[in-house]
């Protein structure tokens, strides 16, 4: 299986309005933590995440959280 990269070993965090949004799975995108196609030609396909409500969310940014797409700590073990 492939590895995803590591845009960075933080969440991040956003104030975001109720929406769809895709988050990019593979690390790759230059517009973390969103899906922007750069996934293509691998094993990766972007979460999508309907968003109910505005709230403040933590982001996953080192791609490997058990919660997908938001953080649940798993870049403190990086």
């Amino acid at each position: 299986m492939d590895q995803p990269d590591i845009p960075q070993k933080s969440p991040i965090m956003m104030e975001v309005e109720p929406g769809t949004y895709f988050w990019c799975s593979c690390g790759k995108s230059s517009k973390q933590p969103f899906c922007d196609g750069a996934h293509k030609g691998t094993s990766f396909t972007p979460k999508m995440e309907k968003v109910d409500t505005a709230k403040k969310v933590f982001w996953c940014a080192c791609k490997l959280s058990a919660n997908a797409p938001f953080c649940d700590g798993a870049h403190k073990n990086l």
